[in-house]
């Protein structure tokens, strides 16, 4: 699921996201596959420096999440469609 998510140090990534078991809480329980940060008008691959591309994270760092506009879901979906090839 491919979604828009905004943290509450009001960073802005796109992502597939993925919901995973947390043992304790306040332990990652989100899975970000191939996740950009939204800067302005264009993507970039985050974080910038680490070729990583599963990425967890605790979902309370989260401030909400949100379906990404058609735009930026469209340049999402052609940039990870390049790394994947």
């Amino acid at each position: 699921m491919i979604k828009l998510i905004v943290f509450k140090n009001n960073l802005v990534l796109v992502a597939r996201v993925e919901e995973v078991a947390a043992v304790v809480p306040g332990e990652p329980d989100c899975k970000l596959t191939q996740p950009f940060e939204l800067k302005g008008d264009y993507l970039e691959s985050w974080p910038s420096y680490s070729s990583q591309t599963e990425i967890l994270v605790s979902s309370d760092s989260f401030l909400t999440i949100l379906e990404p506009d058609k735009h930026h879901l469209d340049n999402y979906q052609a940039l990870t469609a390049k790394k994947v090839s």
